[in-house]
């Protein structure tokens, strides 16, 4: 006999469409940058600088930073909960997975505002 729990309607909907939503802004920001990249007089180091000190692009890429870090953890956590079965082992891969999301973050601001 299967035992199943009621979780109710819609279970995992805000996931998808978290998912959905943050793979659409990735795509259009790369479209984006790969048109102004492609735009460009030269392609030197003073260009690649001034554009990165633009304030647009640095929010923007601010913006896809954290797109990005909340759809690997969506990603990632509903591996863990379809295939790691025991709950102890279950939080520590969470937990790594949170520390080291938070450690690219931290490292990809400091990336980009320090440029």
């Amino acid at each position: 006999m299967v035992k199943r729990e009621v979780v109710g309607a819609h279970y995992g909907l805000r996931d998808w469409l978290a998912q959905r939503i943050t793979a659409v802004v990735m795509v259009v920001y790369t479209a984006v940058i790969l048109s102004v990249v492609a735009g460009l007089p030269r392609m030197d180091y003073w260009q690649w600088k001034v554009l990165w000190q633009t304030p647009v692009v640095r929010y923007a890429t601010v913006l896809v930073i954290l797109c990005l870090l909340f759809h690997t953890w969506i990603g990632v956590r509903n591996i863990f909960m379809d295939y790691i079965k025991d709950p102890a082992l279950r939080l520590a891969l969470y937990v790594l997975t949170i520390g080291a999301l938070v450690w690219y973050g931290v490292w990809s601001f400091r990336i980009l505002w320090s440029a």
